[in-house]
């Protein structure tokens, strides 16, 4: 219970994030239409769209109006030239009734959201806090919002400059806090640093306590599917069709999943696997988010395969595939499960008579159960491959213990009885330590594979 309530306190309300209740919000995205900060793979036009989706997710959050301005460099001061600066802000200052300002580039200084604060009279909030925000609203277990609170460290720091330069400048200088010797920097950063260390002490706690899970799982021999992709494209849909599991309630959100769960579903040959729905990626996903998250995704690293959807009728799909690979790659993965992964192109019941350009991927609609059955096939495939099970035929006397131990450590297909002799033929699919362990106890026993 101590510990409880220590971890209700790291992970309270942020001092940073909008409110609770009510926004009003102007969405505005920088177009940068020309030089070497250019996008390649999106246009303006989409990543507003994506923007909205963002605010979209939120309840009680109404978007008044979306404003997209060109800009040559996102990076400077007011991220917009004067003229385009003047523009805006006599937009903005025209909604009636505007409580914040999505500005919708990655991370905006704290000395550039005090300036734009103090030009437009309300809040402003970059991509890095809107999404900070949604993963608060949808975090269901202590992990996933200890994760939260770590990657709101930054965002404190930075902070926390923005307000001892302006106590500088009221009073002349820093002063020393009731002659403790400390600066009032010095201070907050010293609360800081035992806030951050509190939270990677209890993740830890939570990591060995999943690492034993990991390891219990992997004595029963279920192998591990991890299913992945950019946020919104079907993962949860997919478990569900895949593993008929009527209480996976999928929904039509970004960043609807954000704690790992585990759900067993059966392949053709009636092996029984786990399937692992894991957080969805975003293109420009700050690097502390998915930093943060790293002990939701370290889970990935412990797969015997890895899954990846797409949209595939989404206008950025080139893009999310992009974006999933570039942090598959970034969490040090072993090379075969990186090698060996599954594309999927889902939703293509949207597209009138699809087909995958791009070699080995599979057409499916998890919706509507569309290329299931070949998913399934293509799974079984590679998990054979990547776990080094067998599928054999073992001839064993119906008299012994064989048929109840082969039941129980092994995947059984098909039992044919033989009763003239007593016999059976069991075709059984089986790891090979477990049919190690069965040739020691059972010598004697046929095998054809």
């Amino acid at each position: 219970e101590e510990d409880d309530a220590e971890l209700e306190e790291l992970f309270g309300p942020s001092p940073l994030g909008p409110q609770p209740g009510a926004q009003r919000v102007a969405v505005v995205q920088p177009a940068v239409r020309w030089g070497p900060r250019r996008p390649l793979l999106t246009t303006a036009e989409l990543q507003m769209a994506e923007a909205v989706a963002l605010v979209d997710t939120l309840q009680n959050w109404t978007i008044l109006d979306k404003i997209v301005i060109p800009t040559k460099n996102p990076d400077k001061k007011f991220v917009f030239g004067k003229g385009n600066f003047e523009v805006l802000t006599e937009k903005i200052k025209k909604l009636p009734h505007l409580t914040a300002v999505f500005l919708n580039v990655e991370r905006i200084s704290s000395l550039t959201k005090k300036e734009l604060e103090g030009a437009w009279g309300v809040k402003v909030f970059d991509r890095y806090t809107v999404v900070l925000h949604i993963f608060r609203c949808n975090a269901r277990t202590k992990e996933a919002k200890l994760q939260i609170a770590l990657a709101e460290i930054p965002l404190l720091r930075s902070n926390l400059k923005n307000e001892v330069s302006q106590l500088d400048q009221q009073r002349g200088g820093s002063r020393y806090i009731m002659g403790s010797g400390e600066t009032f920097m010095e201070t907050q950063n010293r609360l800081l640093k035992e806030k951050e260390l509190k939270i990677r002490n209890a993740l830890e706690k939570l990591r060995r306590k999943r690492s034993l899970l990991r390891t219990q799982r992997k004595k029963r021999e279920f192998p591990i599917i991890s299913v992945m992709g950019y946020t919104n494209c079907g993962k949860t849909t997919l478990i569900k069709a895949l593993t008929g599991e009527a209480g996976i309630q999928p929904r039509d959100q970004l960043f609807a999943t954000l704690d790992i769960t585990a759900h067993a579903g059966y392949l053709p040959s009636r092996m029984t696997v786990i399937y692992v729905d894991t957080i969805g990626f975003l293109s420009d996903l700050p690097h502390n988010l998915v930093e943060s998250f790293s002990a939701t995704l370290e889970e990935v690293a412990y797969s015997d395969l890895i899954v990846h959807v797409r949209d595939i009728t989404h206008p950025e799909t080139v893009l999310q595939k992009a974006s999933v690979l570039s942090v598959l790659q970034n969490l040090n993965l072993p090379s075969h499960l990186l090698e060996s992964v599954v594309e999927v192109h889902n939703k293509v019941d949207l597209i009138e008579s699809y087909e995958p350009t791009e070699e080995n991927a599979l057409a499916i609609s998890a919706l509507h159960g569309r290329g299931l059955e070949e998913l399934k096939e293509e799974i079984e495939k590679k998990i054979l491959k990547a776990t080094g099970k067998k599928i054999l035929t073992i001839v064993v006397s119906l008299q012994g213990p064989q048929l109840s131990w082969l039941y129980k450590e092994s995947t059984v297909q098909e039992v044919e009885v033989i009763p003239e002799d007593g016999t059976a033929k069991v075709k059984v699919i089986i790891s090979n330590s477990a049919l190690g362990r069965y040739r020691n106890l059972f010598p004697s026993s046929k095998f054809f594979i």
